[in-house]
């Protein structure tokens, strides 16, 4: 099995900020494999799908990032999904905008998103793809991370999702961690 987490805050007034990377990346994953409806329960909006016999599923927690951990505890627990089973798609400040790097553990970096999870399932043993957003400059990081990409900063945001998504895309057909952080690291 592989369950794929998308971090983000549910609702409109969230949609296709700087924080929402993950969710971003799990609708265009959406889009690749041809899903239209996600389900919603265990605190989460998911689909579950069959790729070449691998049961695959695409998650988008509600309960907001900060208690994002809850609703795969649920998820995982209730499907019988195992820590290397995971795989989190993240916002990363410390990278710029459109940079995307694979890790295959560890901390969690002052990501409130990741801390829950880690927290909520024992274990810094899962997969994170992070996708950079950048520091900002001059403002507060929540007013930051809580806005749209600018117009010029756009293309380079979604060049960074094209990428996550291909990483996914990849796993979800065998490839390991390793043969992917080699590939795309």
């Amino acid at each position: 099995m592989k369950l794929i987490v998308g971090l983000g805050n549910p609702g409109k007034k969230y949609d296709r900020t700087k924080h929402n990377m993950g969710f971003m990346t799990i609708d265009r994953l959406m889009d690749e494999y041809g899903q239209t409806q996600m389900k919603k329960d265990f605190e989460a909006e998911y689909c579950k799908f069959k790729v070449d016999g691998e049961t695959v599923f695409l998650v988008k927690p509600l309960t907001f990032m900060n208690e994002s951990g809850r609703a795969v505890n649920f998820l995982m627990g209730y499907f019988q999904i195992r820590p290397e089973e995971l795989m989190v798609i993240q916002d990363d400040l410390d990278m710029p905008i459109g940079k995307v790097r694979l890790r295959s553990k560890g901390s969690a970096g002052g990501h409130n998103g990741i801390k829950s999870i880690i927290s909520a399932v024992g274990t810094k043993e899962f997969s994170r793809i992070k996708i950079g957003i950048q520091h900002p400059d001059k403002q507060s990081v929540v007013n930051w991370v809580l806005t749209p990409f600018s117009k010029d900063q756009a293309p380079v945001a979604l060049a960074g999702i094209d990428q996550a998504v291909d990483m996914v895309k990849d796993w979800v057909k065998g490839d390991t961690i390793d043969q992917l952080m080699n590939k795309y690291n």
